[in-house]
């Protein structure tokens, strides 16, 4: 049986880059495959290997000063599926990019932790003014979400401030509620808004969707839990949330086309899929008859099934 590691801590790091050789040979030694980025902010990571070689890593974290205590949220994998196609250890600026705007934010005014009992009794009984935030982009948002959220329209995480400070008025004395996959990008979307001074309170859930949903898979997050491997999401429950980007039918199943020099992400559904032989409409399907681009396999054959969250 495998397992998936995801974890994060923000912590200073005054040589990042002896840690990323450290990282690289620990991680090959154990057989490990993922991302692991890392910064003088701290480190970011998403690991997959055996049961035996996951626990082995999280006992070196542990065992070293600078990286104990880590929450490490884990699933369950397939021991015949590969969920990252190879090992990259990176050197960044951030564990997590924010863009230039909030270059110099950091998690020293984060938003106040809530834990994942603490959310859900807060959504339960909410407060006249209080915002549920998605931080997350909006291809994630589509598929999985909490009920009554505002989903800002974005693709890429470094747009986030910019919409914070186009809807400073809808925070304006208001108890801010955010939340991300695991946490990580919540410790500066909270800081962020919090420099605004605008809010009454910020918080986060402690963990992210993934500690929440599991403690309450049939609570407030409604849909699947998109993550950034194969897997691409994560069954929380049974609600569909997104429509196929073909017909509009109720679909929440992502692929990419198979037109390479396209590649675009979209929902479809089995029906349109096989319409449009794997790409994204018929210019690709097109293109991919006459052989005039090249060709990736379809999504589906890499990985063949989403597992329920464990």
């Amino acid at each position: 049986m495998k397992k998936i590691l995801l974890y994060y801590k923000y912590v200073e790091i005054v040589e990042p880059q002896l840690i990323v050789t450290w990282q690289q040979e620990v991680c090959r030694q154990l057989g490990l495959k993922g991302r692991v980025l890392i910064a003088h902010e701290g480190i970011n990571g998403t690991l997959e290997g055996s049961e035996q070689a996951t626990q082995e890593y999280i006992n070196i974290m542990n065992e070293t000063p600078l990286f104990a205590g880590i929450d490490f949220k884990e699933s369950i994998g397939e021991d015949d599926i590969d969920y990252f196609p190879r090992l990259r250890v990176a050197l960044r600026d951030e564990i997590v990019g924010l863009g230039n705007k909030a270059k110099d934010v950091t998690v020293g005014s984060t938003g106040q932790h809530l834990t994942p009992e603490q959310a859900h009794e807060l959504m339960a009984k909410p407060p006249k003014d209080l915002v549920i935030l998605d931080t997350r982009n909006d291809y994630e948002s589509r598929v999985g979400t909490f009920k009554n959220a505002i989903i800002p329209d974005i693709t890429n995480f470094r747009d986030f401030p910019d919409y914070i400070d186009q809807h400073l008025d809808e925070f304006k004395d208001k108890e801010v509620l955010m939340f991300c996959t695991g946490g990580v990008r919540c410790e500066r979307a909270t800081a962020y808004l919090n420099t605004k001074g605008v809010a009454r309170n910020v918080m986060q859930i402690e963990g992210g969707i993934h500690r929440y949903v599991e403690k309450f898979p049939e609570g407030f997050f409604r849909g699947k839990n998109y993550v950034f491997d194969n897997r691409v999401t994560v069954k929380v429950n049974d609600d569909i949330l997104g429509t196929c980007d073909v017909c509009a039918k109720p679909c929440d199943e992502y692929t990419n086309c198979v037109n390479a020099s396209c590649n675009k992400l979209f929902i479809s559904c089995t029906p349109c899929l096989k319409v449009y032989d794997n790409t994204c409409g018929p210019t690709c399907q097109q293109l991919v008859k006459e052989n005039k681009v090249a060709c990736r396999p379809p999504l589906q054959t890499v990985i063949q099934r989403n597992r329920r969250f464990e």
